[in-house]
């Protein structure tokens, strides 16, 4: 039987999913983070292996003893890599060869790395009713990227985004925890003008508690403590000290969403509005707002919107999103959620190489 291997490769975790060639899932594991700007070939490699292993193992039940790198014939027809840090051409090339080998698979249709916004472009052919389709991610980190199929292939027009913490992730886990950080400490600059107590806020009150403080200037400490040994992990869970600096932010972001759509914390909502509003500014450009006319941009009425990640896999903050396209002059087509890129990548590669 020849299989379909999807895997999207994520900076929290490896979601791998296998095929039959009618598009039915005969495997599916999970492994590591394998963002490709954070690891080396060698780690990325080493994650992507153990998680198609695991997979290969519930797909070929009566073959438990597989093994990558294939010896022999590959057991797969082709697969489909949507890679989270794969930027560049060059990031693409310095995984391309230990996959080919590791799979058994040659360089080409067969085999397609991309950046795992191309998993989220498998709806454009789902519907008859749109030529384009936006694919916006925001997890830890974000992008938006628009695409257009041509004689049956999916091909990127343009991105937006993808920058990493350092200088962007709009919208993303990232600038959420760093709103809601400068959001708390523009506040306790103005009471310290006006003299009038920071309002009540179960935002502050749980970011003082993350960070181990008990004043708001305390939390500077815990932002600017530099990044623990390799391998270091929280002894406690109580504060977040023990964790890199990059996380130390994103990691606010469930107690952000918490206290704004959960509890209608006002500080939170003005945190989550503004993080949107950044989302939102990225999307635009891919449909045609600050740029001169191209060929290149899409028109939202004729495009379905596309969203993964676990920040705009919430429903609220979503909506946020597209109510603010709307007031810009830009509703879509169709929006959908995708939950399981790797799933419908997998559908989608079984179907391209079937019909």
């Amino acid at each position: 039987m020849s299989l379909y291997l999807c895997v999207d490769c994520g900076g929290s975790k490896t979601a791998v999913v296998i095929c039959n060639p009618v598009g039915t899932i005969v495997g599916r594991a999970t492994g590591g983070p394998s963002n490709i700007a954070y690891l080396t070939p060698q780690s990325f490699n080493k994650t992507v292996k153990a998680a198609v292993i695991a997979a290969l193992q519930i797909a070929l039940p009566d073959s438990p003893d597989v093994s990558l790198p294939v010896v022999g014939k590959s057991p797969f027809h082709a697969a489909w890599f949507g890679v989270s840090g794969a930027d560049s051409p060059a990031a693409i090339a310095r995984i391309a060869a230990p996959l080919s080998e590791l799979l058994g698979l040659p360089l080409g249709p067969k085999l397609v790395i991309a950046n795992d916004t191309h998993l989220l472009a498998a709806p454009i052919r789902m519907y008859s009713d749109v030529t384009h389709a936006v694919a916006v991610i925001a997890g830890t980190g974000s992008i938006t990227v628009s695409f257009t199929e041509v004689d049956g292939k999916i091909e990127e027009l343009g991105r937006v985004g993808g920058w990493g913490w350092i200088l962007g992730d709009e919208g993303g886990g990232y600038d959420v925890g760093r709103q809601a950080l400068r959001q708390i400490l523009l506040a306790n600059d103005k009471s310290s003008i006006t003299g009038v107590p920071l309002p009540k806020s179960m935002l502050i009150d749980r970011v003082l508690e993350i960070f181990g403080a008990t004043t708001v200037l305390e939390i500077l400490t815990g932002v600017y403590l530099p990044d623990p040994p390799p391998g270091q992990t929280n002894p406690t869970g109580e504060t977040n000290e023990h964790l890199e600096r990059e996380k130390r932010i994103s990691t606010l972001s469930p107690i952000v969403f918490e206290a704004a759509f959960k509890h209608h914390d006002p500080l939170a909502m003005d945190v989550v509005k503004a993080t949107a509003s950044h989302l939102v500014a990225q999307i635009a450009l891919l449909l045609g707002d600050g740029v001169e006319s191209s060929a290149r941009t899409v028109k939202a009425s004729e495009s379905v919107i596309s969203f993964g990640g676990s920040l705009v896999g919430v429903e609220a903050y979503r909506q946020l999103i597209l109510t603010d396209l709307a007031q810009r002059g830009h509703v879509f087509k169709r929006s959908i959620v995708i939950d399981d890129a790797a799933a419908i990548g997998g559908t989608a590669l079984a179907a391209a190489f079937t019909d």
